[in-house]
């Protein structure tokens, strides 16, 4: 997927500035929603090789691209939203929410968005979703190894503040051993209360464990 295929169509159409959005971090039981939106230059010189959905890619090939992404990009914004709003608001609606401050973030307002998937969002620029775009589209594709590679590092830090649970190794998915931790050691302050509930060691009000 090294072709601007579909930001070039859109260009002809009068469309330049095509930003690609994606989202890391929905199934997780801990850890925020990030979202990342990516403006890329329609240039053969400027051109990025190897970017594909983030979830194909190794670690090493993801920080690499991530790199030339953030070096290349007409412009590119990462956002993320917690735990305590996806308990609030529900996943879909933080998803959305953060997709939109990621576009609205943009040093360079787009006038169209590419989402990944079925995402409608509240902005005023002209969008479409793509089912699978972080695949079969570029601009999509390098938004989702932006969030990839933030959220990683992001839930690394995390691992060191609480330890207990795993998440240099799980990012906050549901594994035998965060599941198995969550029973021995409660909740910690980044657990969605709304996704952990049935795992807690105590369903109605699950103890926080902050070490």
């Amino acid at each position: 997927m090294d072709t601007l295929e579909t930001e070039r169509a859109l260009y002809e159409k009068g469309y330049y500035a095509v930003a690609g959005v994606d989202e890391v971090g929905r199934g997780p039981l801990a850890g925020p929603v990030v979202c990342a939106a990516v403006i890329l230059p329609l240039e053969e010189e400027t051109r990025i090789l190897g970017i594909d959905d983030s979830k194909k890619l190794s670690p090493k090939k993801r920080d690499a691209l991530a790199a030339l992404i953030k070096e290349c990009a007409r412009a590119y914004c990462i956002a993320e939203v917690d735990e305590k709003t996806i308990d609030e608001i529900n996943i879909l609606q933080a998803t959305r929410l953060c997709m939109k401050k990621a576009v609205e973030g943009l040093s360079v307002p787009p006038d169209f968005v590419l989402t990944d998937g079925n995402m409608k969002l509240d902005i005023s620029f002209a969008q479409k979703s793509i089912v699978k775009g972080d695949a079969t589209v570029c601009s999509i594709g390098a938004a989702s190894i932006l969030a990839k590679t933030y959220r990683d590092g992001l839930m690394k830090e995390y691992d060191k503040m609480y330890p207990h649970y795993g998440f240099a190794r799980n990012m906050g998915y549901g594994t035998a051993e965060h599941i198995r931790a969550i029973g021995e050691k409660g909740l910690c302050a980044i657990h969605r209360r709304t996704f952990t509930t049935k795992f807690s060691a105590s369903k109605g009000n699950p103890p926080l464990a902050d070490t």
